[in-house]
């Protein structure tokens, strides 16, 4: 009765987008994370979410405040979290006709402290009436269909907006794993400092975004495309527009990925050598957003030595993932925490 009444749900708690799984549907939700906020007195007042608050990044008058509770995969404001978790898990109950709170299961970073599993917890409390945590690289193998549950490697990739995780998976179990606080958001900053630092442009999160997805790469071969950037001048104050091309893009966020690849290259010298074997002819899956990178593939392959592919969907991968884990207790049962 209770599995009628009720929908479990999985949870891709990212840093850019929340997206959420249901039990038996699939992929049912997936929106920027992020709220805006209208103060009034010591309370604060939901004007939008997800998408609608996004627009307003960079264009809000006073008193409204666009926040992005999720930094570095953790909440960074745990008050703001919990009125956007629960007007999306509303929302999705609405579409669903749930009559009880779900049971939940949220994905998150390898290695986050007991405090920041436990500002999760609280955050979804309210809507749920189970809360489990899964770490995001294992849901993200799981959602790649990576054979998890075979004696043999796998090097899961997962690049996502505050972090990149890096695991190697083997026999359900995670036998090396590292994340660094370095992804998308990242990338967007590095863009910002290069444009102040390099054309004296001020610009915002939105245009360095824009300009990440236009002409973002990691790879030379796409270093000949342009785009024009507009912002403001910090040498007259005035409105500015300038040409740039993606090899300067790819050269102000080369730090970045130079994170990330060494990250993967410990995640390498970590691994036991019958399992790096493994590796080698399975070789490593790439997903998050930051799989769609263009030329990412290519730049861990070279760097690396061993063949890279891209999830067939990457932004969806963890909370596929965490989806199937719902949908296989029985199976996975020991990955939830």
């Amino acid at each position: 009765m209770i599995r009628l009444l009720a929908r479990d749900l999985a949870i891709d708690l990212g840093t850019a987008n929340t997206i959420v799984y249901e039990k038996g549907k699939g992929i049912i939700l997936n929106e920027p994370s992020i709220i805006a906020v209208k103060q009034q007195g010591s309370t604060r007042v939901p004007v939008a979410f997800g998408s609608e608050a996004k627009v307003m990044l960079g264009r809000t008058p006073d008193g409204v405040k666009v926040i992005r509770p999720v930094r570095t995969g953790v909440i960074a404001d745990f008050e703001a979290a919990g009125l956007m978790l629960g007007h999306f898990i509303s929302r999705v109950r609405k579409e669903s006709l749930s009559l009880l709170n779900p049971r939940v299961v949220v994905g998150v970073p390898s290695g986050i402290t007991e405090v920041e599993k436990r500002a999760i917890r609280d955050a979804i409390d309210r809507q749920a009436r189970e809360v489990k945590l899964i770490d995001e690289a294992m849901a993200a193998a799981i959602g790649c269909g990576l054979p998890v549950t075979e004696a043999t490697a796998s090097l899961i990739v997962d690049i996502g907006g505050g972090t990149t995780d890096i695991a190697v998976v083997s026999l359900k179990d995670i036998v090396y794993a590292i994340s660094v606080r370095q992804g998308g958001d990242a990338m967007d900053e590095a863009i910002i400092n290069y444009m102040r630092r390099k054309h004296h442009l001020l610009i915002g999160e939105a245009t360095a975004e824009l300009i990440k997805k236009s002409l973002g790469s990691a790879h030379k071969d796409y270093d000949a495309q342009e785009v024009e950037v507009r912002g403001r001048s910090l040498i007259s104050g005035a409105p500015a527009s300038l040409i740039v091309s993606g090899g300067e893009v790819r050269e102000a966020i080369s730090e970045v990925l130079s994170g990330i690849t060494a990250a993967i290259r410990q995640a390498l010298e970590n691994t036991p050598p019958e399992l790096s074997g493994d590796i080698l002819s399975r070789g490593i899956c790439v997903s998050g957003g930051g799989a769609l990178l263009k030329g990412i593939d290519r730049h861990i392959s070279e760097e690396m030595k061993v063949n890279v592919t891209i999830a067939e969907d990457p932004l969806a991968a963890v909370a596929e993932g965490a989806g199937r884990v719902l949908d296989n207790p029985e199976v996975f049962k020991d990955l939830l925490f």
